[in-house]
């Protein structure tokens, strides 16, 4: 994800790290990871904020159609001041009040009613494109934003799939490591009982003390790693108490069925992001292609005015000059040209315009690079995963072999405690391997899901496994 996606990652990234909201006492406490994902989706704040952003620009749509109707202005004012008007002309300003009528024999302080009303229906029959324009840009928004809200939703489901499958690596890893304890214990009680019957050499209880201990530290390590791995869910699901857990069921009973084919790539939210952002460049430099066309408008005008004022110079008193004495109405065309000297900014605008569009242009193509690259990698993820899933096995099933025949040559006094501690080291790794690898092919089936830009088939594969 390059720097057209860069402000979506670092502000999905912040809120999952620092912004968790807390849900009240509905909060779960256990969960399984389609149920994670779905939760991430309907409580976190930022895939909220996505949806409405994708609402304002569905209404920006109604408002730029809105271009389209006809307009109608309308006022009515009334007003007491005097009457003293005076031959000239008046640079066009919005200080000194118009005023109309003859000029009076003299100036007179003396003031008058006066009243005004009228209407003025303006419709655009023509504008040469630039409404049509203009919706188009704003429709080209709304795509971006569904785009950019499918984005959201696939960053949010992704850091809350890799956080459920960070602890459940870690709870493998704590199982082995406990179980790897247990066995060790076991080893250390024989090696002291043969040592004190002067059986076996003191060297080798002490050997098998630092086993146990070293077995004991990678235990704490474990459980710390767990916490750690648990309180990162919780945050990134917006459980402020830390206090979730992970139901497994099915998730790591066998290798999970193939995969479904890859998506392609234009079906990626961030390839469609990318696609309505050159869209909407093209949308803005097509308006700025029109804007230097005239515009014409059908007009029709009523207006109504009265005053106190009389033009012999005679001033009504009372409230003379509050009715409406003349009316008048006009109808006619009006078309307006763009300002002549504006050319050299236009041009300018439009070629800023230009360079916006071949930029995001170029950005469409490295982000369709970019996603095919992903799809690559994740199925070649998934296909060494799977393998490894299957034969992590056959090492587990040959540990264990190797770690009972060891601990039976030391019984009998044919093999040393090195030969059993290497054994028992083997089959530690081995435990964690095996499970680990199952919780590796979920975490490549994620990255497929992420790079096809749909967790659909991902969420399909946990039901086929037989996951809740």
């Amino acid at each position: 994800m390059k720097r057209p996606r860069l402000a979506v990652v670092v502000a999905v990234t912040v809120a999952l790290t620092a912004t968790a909201r807390a849900q009240g006492d509905n909060a779960p406490t256990t969960l399984t990871l389609g149920q994670a994902l779905q939760y991430a989706l309907d409580h976190y704040p930022t895939v909220r904020a996505a949806l409405e952003q994708v609402n304002a620009s569905t209404a920006n749509v109604s408002v730029a159609k809105s271009a389209y109707l006809p307009r109608f202005d309308a006022v009515w004012q009334t007003n007491r001041a005097t009457a003293n008007n005076i031959f000239g002309q008046l640079l066009p300003q919005s200080v000194v009040p118009p005023i109309s009528g003859p000029v009076l024999p003299s100036a007179s302080g003396q003031s008058v009613w006066g009243s005004a009303a009228g209407g003025l229906l303006s419709w655009e029959p023509i504008d040469f494109g630039l409404r049509s324009a203009t919706v188009r840009e704003a429709e080209a928004g709304v795509v971006r934003a569904r785009a950019e809200e499918g984005l959201t939703r696939l960053v949010v489901q992704n850091a809350v799939g890799g956080a459920f499958l960070a602890v459940v690596s870690a709870q493998q890893a704590l199982a082995a490591a406990d179980a790897d304890v247990q066995r060790r214990e076991v080893l250390a009680r024989a090696a002291h009982t043969l040592a004190d019957n002067q059986l076996r050499p003191g060297a080798e209880a002490s050997r098998a003390d630092a086993e146990l201990a070293a077995a004991r530290t990678r235990a704490i390590q474990a459980r710390q790693a767990m916490t750690l791995a648990r309180t990162t869910l919780a945050q990134v699901l917006g459980i402020p108490d830390g206090s979730v857990g992970v139901n497994t069921t099915g998730l790591l009973d066998n290798v999970v069925p193939a995969p479904a084919p890859v998506v392609p790539g234009p079906s990626h939210p961030l390839v469609q992001s990318e696609q309505a952002a050159v869209d909407l460049a093209r949308a803005r430099e097509a308006i700025l292609t029109r804007t230097d066309r005239p515009r014409l408008y059908l007009q029709s005008s009523i207006s109504a005015r009265g005053s106190g004022a009389n033009p012999d110079g005679v001033f009504d008193g009372g409230a003379d000059g509050l009715g409406l004495e003349r009316a008048n109405w006009a109808a006619g065309v009006q078309v307006v040209f763009p300002n002549l000297f504006d050319f050299s900014s236009l041009r300018a605008r439009r070629a800023a315009a230009e360079a916006l569009t071949r930029a995001e242009s170029a950005r469409y193509d490295e982000v369709v690079l970019t996603v095919t690259s992903q799809q690559r990698a994740a199925d070649a993820m998934v296909e060494a995963g799977r393998a490894i899933a299957r034969n992590t096995p056959i090492q587990l099933a040959a540990a264990r072999q190797s770690e009972a025949q060891a601990r039976a040559r030391y019984d009998a006094g044919l093999a040393g405690i090195i030969e059993v501690a290497e054994a028992q080291n083997l089959l530690a790794g081995a435990e964690y391997q095996d499970a680990a690898a199952r919780v590796d092919v979920w975490r490549a089936l994620l990255a497929k899901a992420v790079a096809q830009g749909d967790l659909g088939t991902f969420v399909g594969l946990l039901r086929a496994s037989g996951a809740p």
